[in-house]
């Protein structure tokens, strides 16, 4: 089942046990994969699964931010709410690897592509965004890259 069919299953779900929150989530969500697909190629075209993800991570950043945003402004009521989408979102993402996982996964890139310092992080990022296919964020490979090149 591809990640728009699972989609499409729990938003029919959601409309049978009148979730309004989760219901309002996945509608978006919908609509957001849909914007993607039609300045891609038209709206017949079909996000793959990693397109699909690259949608769902730059929602939860969204959120992120949101959540960041209302706690400084002192509204903690939009904030949860934010809280509660972003808890639906990140259950579309893959498992994110733990950090130990990540720094072997690094370790790797590194060695395959025979960076020794910080100028050749580019190709290490290039070959880990391609093998780990958004189980990690960029900023966080970023950092985990700069740490062992500069170590």
């Amino acid at each position: 089942m591809t990640l728009q069919e699972r989609l499409d299953s729990d938003l029919k779900d959601a409309m049978r046990a009148k979730d309004a929150s989760k219901l309002g989530v996945l509608r978006m969500l919908k609509a957001a994969l849909k914007n993607v697909a039609i300045e891609k190629g038209g709206a017949s075209t079909q996000l793959d699964d990693a397109e699909a993800t690259q949608v769902i991570r730059k929602q939860v950043k969204q959120r992120q931010d949101s959540i960041e945003s209302f706690e400084q402004g002192g509204r903690p009521e939009l904030a949860a709410k934010e809280k509660d989408e972003l808890a639906i979102l990140n259950g579309y993402l893959p498992q994110a690897m733990n950090a130990d996982e990540l720094a072997a996964a690094v370790r790797e890139a590194i060695a395959e592509t025979g960076a020794t310092s910080r100028a050749q992080m580019g190709a290490v990022m290039k070959v880990l965004q391609a093998n780990l296919a958004g189980r990690a964020d960029g900023k966080t490979l970023s950092q985990e890259v700069q740490r062992q090149l500069s170590a």
